[in-house]
């Protein structure tokens, strides 16, 4: 049981979408990503994600819309739904979601990564 400080762990590392895991609960990561540009199109068939934005802003699309979601607020995408992550500038990111979520759902992808624990 410790504390983590989401300004700290963001600052050990610099590379975009790269999964940096910072701790479990109930078969769930809680993983960090940077992001400054779009993603690919995907889903996942039954992992539910949550994207929380700490810095930056990140637009969510989904083939019907899109949200825009700023720092301090989050969005939950639900299995099954295809959807798009953004950003115009360098956002950090904190994601719950299940320990076997493909970051890409199921898409090749040069972007496709598997998330590593932080190291302090």
């Amino acid at each position: 049981m410790e504390k983590v400080n989401l300004t700290e762990s963001f600052a050990l590392f610099d590379d975009m979408f790269s999964h940096r895991i910072v701790g479990e609960i109930n078969e769930m990561y809680v993983k960090l990503v940077k992001i400054d540009t779009g993603f690919i199109w995907h889903s996942h068939d039954w992992e539910d994600e949550m994207f929380f934005v700490a810095r930056g802003r990140l637009t969510m699309h989904f083939r019907d819309r899109s949200i825009e979601v700023g720092p301090g607020e989050f969005v939950i995408v639900p299995h099954g739904v295809e959807h798009k992550p953004e950003a115009a500038e360098e956002t950090h990111i904190m994601l719950i979601e299940p320990k076997e979520t493909v970051n890409t759902g199921g898409e090749e992808s040069d972007l496709k990564h598997d998330p590593s624990w932080i190291e302090k």
